[in-house]
């Protein structure tokens, strides 16, 4: 896991001499080979191995007997860019006529780390030793791309990782993760040493209905339902979240939301549609559950907007756009 920063200079100011990866919205994936075959696992440990007919042929053809990499494995489209996070998830999860799957949406491994290599265990070595490890194992093709900063007090070392973080982006991935030469690889913890930076997306959206908290946040209004503008001036909902409240924030929106009650069946209180919250989010997917059939990835609350009326928050059209550009 990695920590965070709002930017490429925070993220080069905290990790020092580095390398800025592009951060890749695949899935996550260990890839084996010993004796016995290919085998590969995701983040949960679920073996994927006869799903990803083509992984492992492209993981059977590098030149070494025995080793484990880390990875994504990603769709990419016509135009080399990722397809949506769903449909690469898709295809990982299917279990039925893997061969039919294969044809109709091949997926690709990218790699980032090399774990063991001929029975030599790498996971204490820094970062950079490993991917020079890396290097000679896999081809360029292969292995997600970088730019290598030496030393991030460097203004033009400073200016070409700002660029290179502009071009993945560019290329349609989510952000770049910044690894410090020195780490070594930290297998399910946060640190210090990789650090991601991604481009903070928001939206105005109007608060719905709100449902009632439980455990700590019991005697709250806690999980919000979102809503967008539609074209006749109706709201749609495109998602709830609880997440980024503060205990005050809380407490505010329990009592500022209890005063617009309309109904409540005593697990979700639904309210005038008049309360306009910033809602930060890390993407907009495809979703069957909502009436707009999209729904916002990993939202969460930056502030209420009291400044605002509802017929100033964003519209679904803005959020189609979103997702067409996504």
């Amino acid at each position: 896991l990695a920590s965070s920063a709002k930017n490429v200079e925070e993220a080069l100011a905290k990790a020092g001499p580095c390398a800025v990866e592009e951060k890749l919205d695949g899935i996550r994936v260990q890839i084996h080979r010993d004796a016995d075959g290919v085998r590969i696992f995701t983040r949960a440990l679920d073996d994927v191995t006869g799903r990803l007919p083509e992984i492992v042929a492209t993981a059977a053809a590098l030149g070494a007997e025995r080793f484990i990499l880390d990875g994504e494995v990603l769709a990419f489209d016509a135009a080399g860019r990722p397809r949506p996070f769903q449909e690469t998830a898709g295809r990982v999860g299917s279990r039925v006529d893997v061969a039919s799957a294969a044809r109709a949406l091949p997926v690709h491994a990218v790699f980032f780390d090399l774990l063991s290599v001929d029975g030599r265990d790498l996971l204490d070595l820094p970062y950079d030793e490993r991917h020079a490890a890396l290097e000679t194992l896999v081809p360029a093709e292969l292995r997600v791309r970088r730019e290598v900063v030496a030393d991030p007090g460097d203004p033009e070392q400073l200016a070409r990782a700002a660029a290179f973080f502009t071009a993945t982006l560019d290329r349609g991935h989510e952000g770049v993760v910044v690894k410090s030469a020195g780490g070594s690889y930290a297998a399910g913890r946060r640190g210090a040493s990789w650090i991601k930076v991604k481009p903070v997306h928001t939206l105005d959206l109007v608060v719905l209905a709100v449902e009632r908290g439980h455990g700590r946040r019991t005697g709250t209004l806690s999980n919000l339902h979102l809503g967008a503008r539609d074209e006749d001036g109706s709201f749609v909902m495109l998602g709830k979240t609880f997440k980024g409240l503060t205990d005050a924030l809380l407490a505010w929106q329990t009592e500022r939301l209890g005063a617009l009650a309309v109904s409540d069946d005593g697990y979700t209180v639904t309210v005038r549609p008049e309360l306009v919250v910033e809602i930060a989010y890390d993407g907009v997917q495809t979703s069957p559950r909502y009436p707009a059939g999209l729904a916002l990835r990993f939202a969460r609350v930056i502030r209420y907007r009291e400044d605002k009326s509802a017929a100033e928050a964003d519209t679904v059209a803005a959020v189609r756009a979103a997702h067409a550009g996504s």
